[in-house]
């Protein structure tokens, strides 16, 4: 249960600080901002609860943890459950910050959701999926035993940045169904409307992403 309350908190923390920035911040920090937001909040999340849970934050990480071997089934319900719930209660918190803007706040008109316009569907779709693929092999490829230095956190964040900075304008760079659950429930319509990809996608490229780890091809033995 330790776990499960660690991966709440840290999920929470990613989506309240990474979206808070999207929904307060994006006009000062630019998308440059947005990605380094949620970068550098695994970072510290990393040092903060890797020790009790590995971090993972993300159901799509668990599942990549799943495929590979080094989590049980009854553990990924676990963590994806306390991900998603974490998700929840951020983006509910930043609703109740956002209703007290002057002149009043709509979360319809834009709730830090992820989403695809300029691109296809199929676009969004095929960048979530190679994106969090990748995602999972660094995560996977980093944390093995044999390998730590310490700079886990760090590497693991600077790839979320670098996601971000390739795909903000693609699909929205979400590679993580609880950072995109939440917010959808807020805005709804559209976001909710395709909330699907932000699951099904960022899911398959976590199990490539174990599948390919598993092969040996990312790992140390």
């Amino acid at each position: 249960m330790k776990r499960y309350i660690a991966e709440m908190i840290g999920t929470f923390t990613l989506v309240f600080f990474g979206c808070a920035t999207v929904i307060f911040m994006v006009g000062q920090v630019g998308l440059l901002g947005v990605a380094f937001a949620f970068g550098l909040t695994v970072v510290a999340m990393a040092y903060a609860i890797g020790h009790v849970s590995g971090a993972h934050l993300n159901p799509a990480v668990s599942l990549g943890a799943l495929v590979a071997g080094q989590l049980d089934v009854k553990d990924f319900i676990g963590y994806a459950v306390a991900q998603v719930i974490g998700g929840i209660i951020a983006a509910f918190a930043l609703y109740l910050i956002a209703s007290g803007r002057v002149g009043g706040f709509d979360p319809s008109n834009g709730f830090a959701t992820n989403g695809w316009s300029d691109y296809s569907m199929m676009s969004a779709f095929a960048f979530e999926v190679i994106a969090t693929a990748i995602f999972i092999m660094v995560i996977l490829g980093a944390t093995q035993d044999g390998v730590t230095t310490g700079n886990e956190g760090l590497i693991i964040g600077l790839t979320l940045v670098v996601i971000h900075l390739a795909g903000i304008l693609v699909s929205g760079a979400s590679v993580n169904p609880a950072r995109s659950i939440g917010p959808a429930l807020f805005e709804g319509g559209r976001a909710m409307e395709q909330l699907w990809l932000y699951i099904v996608a960022p899911l398959i490229g976590g199990a490539i992403g174990g599948v390919i780890h598993k092969s040996g091809i990312t790992s140390k033995d």
